[in-house]
This record gives C-alpha cells, structure tokens and sequence, in this order.
C-alpha cells in the first residue's frame, strides 16, 4: 500500500526521474527519445493517478507506464518503417497527384515485343522484375498475364474484389515497366 506522500506528482521527477531515464535509455539508446519517453510516462501517470489502486509502489507502477510507452513507441516506429517500404516500392509514387505529372516520366519503348520474347536475356530480366513485385502483385499478374484467367476467376481464386484486382495490375504494370526501364530499357542490355 502507498502513502500519500508517494502519490505526489510534483516528486515524481525528483525521486524516479533519475532511474525512469536511464531505464528508457537503456533501452532507446537515444537520450533524447529517453527523455520523451519518461516525460510521456509522467504525464500519463498524472493523468491516471486517481485510479491507481496502490496494489504496487509507485516506482513499479511508474516503470510499468514506461514499458509499454516503449513498447507503443517501437510499434510506431515499426509502423512507419512498414509504411515508408511500402510506399518506397509502390509505382503510383511515382506521380504527383498534387502537379498532376510524373516524377518520372515512363519512356516509349521502341523494342518489338515478339523479338523480346525470344531473347533469353530479356527473360530472365523480365523474371527477376517479376519475382521482385509484392507477392499479391506478382500472383495476380501471373493469373491474368501468363495463365489467361479472366477477372473473375482471379477475384474469386484470390478473394479480393474487382476494383482491387486492377489496382494490384495496375501497380504489378508500373512496377514491371519501372523495373525493365531500369535493368533493361536503361542501356543494361
């Protein structure tokens, strides 16, 4: 059971502060995430020390509040990593919806498609751009493209709607074309 006195806010910094920060630098190895975190942990736990039942002391309780500030920072973090990886190979990055033009701008190919198909080299480029799509990306277009299955199979086969099988085409499309500008098109032949 706590005391009154352990209850008091304003000597929270004062008698936990000091372990509060090494124990998140311990961990965010950052001093000033570490210091963000412990200010986060004080406050939440001013914000909630009416309905702290006193079940532990306040410095349990205190790195306990720590914890999961930690543990919702690296979700975050986590988060915004998937995010920005996604958005890094997602080809509709490549335009800018706010001017309304490319931010690279795809070049004509002027290589006949047929005489494309025969050459080896342009295969296994064309493979390894394929391979390197998201994985739905490259199951859709394999269905659609190298084994003929109309829309609604595909759909039904991948249980996604019509609308998101040609976003994921679409962006298979851009990815592909992205690809092959770069390790084909680009004078890597």
């Amino acid at each position: 059971m706590t005391n009154k006195r352990e209850m008091n806010p304003e000597q929270w910094l004062s008698e936990y502060g000091d372990m509060l920060y090494r124990f998140a630098l311990q961990r965010a190895q950052d001093s000033e995430l570490a210091a963000d975190l412990v200010q986060e942990t004080l406050l939440s736990a001013w914000k909630s020390k009416d309905s702290f039942a006193g079940n532990s002391t306040v410095r349990t309780w205190l790195v306990g509040i720590l914890k999961h500030k930690w543990i919702d920072h690296l979700r975050k973090e986590i988060r915004t990593r998937e995010q920005a990886q996604l958005a890094e190979g997602d080809p509709t990055a490549w335009f800018d919806v706010d001017s309304g033009k490319w931010n690279h701008k795809p070049e004509q190919w002027h290589d006949d498609p047929a005489s494309l198909c025969q050459n080896k080299q342009f295969m296994q480029v064309l493979q390894g751009c394929t391979e390197n799509l998201p994985s739905k990306q490259q199951r859709v277009f394999a269905m659609r493209e190298l084994q003929g299955l109309d829309s609604e199979e595909i759909c039904k086969a991948c249980d996604i709607s019509s609308t998101n099988l040609h976003v994921l085409l679409h962006r298979a499309r851009l990815g592909l074309r992205h690809c092959l500008n770069e390790h084909w098109f680009g004078g890597q032949k």
